[in-house]
């Protein structure tokens, strides 16, 4: 099922740009996609259409997204419940038109110039596909507890198995969350769209596929924003990030080893068990930071 409120297409004004896709899989976010929406909607680059599809979810999700039903950019699907994050991933990916892709996952923002230095990065450089910029990692009300993470000093243009390799001798994904990132769609859906095999690198995983396409784009400064919240679905699934990483690692080596050597495939994985350590300790430090209820016990208590 799905709402369009009017047929969405370029604005006049920018017209000769590349039509962006930003896709939001939404699930569950009833307290944080409004916050989401309103940061897609503002960007300063034009030329969206905005992909919201609501995956089954039990709260009040679909709700709030009527509230952007008579947007021309923006375009409301509904997606079949089961599936995992692949479904609806996989659903607003195929329906975007636009020549270049975003997904935003429906708790996270974006500031308002990442569509347009993306973009001008990826049309500066035709044989890359995909560009990625660091955020800011912030609390369930929007604070920032880590500023400027993310890309490990890749900026600029760079051969995209450079990038991939990068990524993982360093056990982490250094391109940042999926609202970190522009890709080119047609490399996407060349690569078979997204890749769940591991279900918490299913962004990295799908990034570095894509990046065997082509060339990688770091541009700097912090664009977005992710948010830690006790919703957040890879928070769930922290006790299995070192063992998903490392199977990936694995994964990487054995089809491309030409890319990943074993020694690089070793030291990822060493990487990627302290870094799922220090995410354990950082969510246990954070503690009432990832509810959004601590807002509402600060305004009932002033």
């Amino acid at each position: 099922m799905s709402i369009h409120a009017q047929p969405s297409g370029p604005t006049p004004a920018a017209a000769d740009e590349p039509l962006v896709s930003i896709v939001i899989p939404a699930y569950n976010n009833a307290d944080y996609l409004d916050e989401t929406m309103k940061s897609v909607l503002g960007q300063t680059y034009t030329n969206l259409e905005v992909i919201v599809s609501d995956h089954a979810s039990t709260d009040a999700t679909w709700t709030v997204m009527q509230r952007y039903r008579s947007d021309p950019r923006v375009i409301l699907l509904h997606t079949e419940g089961g599936g995992g994050a692949l479904r609806n991933w996989n659903r607003v990916s195929q329906a975007a038109t636009g020549e270049l892709i975003k997904l935003v996952c429906g708790d996270d923002l974006l500031y308002p110039t990442i569509v347009a230095a993306q973009v001008a990065a990826l049309v500066a450089e035709p044989g890359a596909v995909l560009a990625a910029s660091p955020r800011d990692i912030v609390d369930a009300n929007g604070a920032p507890v880590i500023k400027n993470r993310g890309l490990a000093g890749l900026t600029g243009v760079h051969d995209g198995t450079v990038a991939v390799r990068k990524s993982i001798m360093a056990g982490t994904n250094i391109f940042g969350e999926p609202g970190c990132v522009l890709m080119r769609r047609t490399a996407l859906e060349q690569t078979g769209w997204w890749d769940s095999r591991w279900p918490y690198l299913i962004d990295q995983a799908s990034y570095s596929r894509v990046l065997l396409e082509g060339k990688f784009v770091g541009v700097p400064g912090s664009l977005a924003g992710f948010r830690i919240s006790d919703s957040q679905w890879s928070v769930r699934l922290v006790a299995e990030q070192a063992e998903q990483a490392m199977g990936f690692h694995n994964w990487m080596h054995e089809t491309r080893p030409d890319v990943v050597s074993n020694t690089d495939r070793l030291i990822g994985n060493t990487r990627a068990r302290v870094m799922a350590q220090a995410r354990r300790l950082a969510y246990v430090w954070l503690g009432r930071r990832m509810s959004k209820a601590v807002k509402a016990d600060a305004a009932a208590s002033s």
